[in-house]
């Protein structure tokens, strides 16, 4: 019977574009974004840093040729973002108003942030993050741009598939 209940109550692991989600939060969690880049560790950082790697994964599933899975991703961005602002007490009314400026910012963050990863450019990255990234005061967006490049060649390294489950190449 206890075999049972523990098959019963045991916690499904996500699989697909959900387990995709759960690794992009687990990296823009990683306490080297704050301690050693120079991310403020505050709501505005983590959310940047939520955005920066969501949009570093919807520019490579954009190589995908399968426009769903960036659809599917995006879905679950709104879904969570929704739910921290409703846990920050943002009302019904205002959630709405306040979900379509984000998902305009990630929009945003995309077109950038594969220029400047597209770029032979250092800069331009930079410019980038210095623009969409809340930074400690003194910060330089370097150390940031630099992990993001790195990131970025792990993601280009994983093969599509293992990329949709959340399997990363690090």
């Amino acid at each position: 019977m206890k075999s049972l209940l523990s098959r019963l109550f045991k916690p499904v692991e996500p699989s697909g574009i959900p387990a995709l989600w759960h690794q992009i939060v687990a990296i823009a969690r990683e306490p080297e974004w704050y301690r050693d880049a120079g991310v403020a560790d505050t709501i505005e950082g983590r959310f940047d840093m939520v955005s920066a790697m969501t949009a570093l994964a919807m520019a490579r599933l954009q190589d995908s040729g399968k426009p769903q899975y960036g659809v599917q991703l995006t879905e679950l961005f709104i879904t969570d973002m929704d739910g921290q602002l409703r846990e920050e007490g943002v009302g019904d009314l205002m959630v709405g108003k306040h979900i379509g400026k984000l998902v305009s910012a990630l929009g945003g963050r995309i077109s950038a942030y594969r220029e400047g990863l597209d770029s032979d450019d250092p800069a331009l990255l930079e410019q980038a993050v210095d623009r969409n990234v809340t930074l400690l005061d003194g910060a330089s967006p370097a150390p940031v741009a630099e992990r993001m490049r790195a990131l970025w060649t792990d993601l280009q390294a994983t093969p599509m598939d293992d990329l949709i489950e959340g399997r990363v190449a690090r």
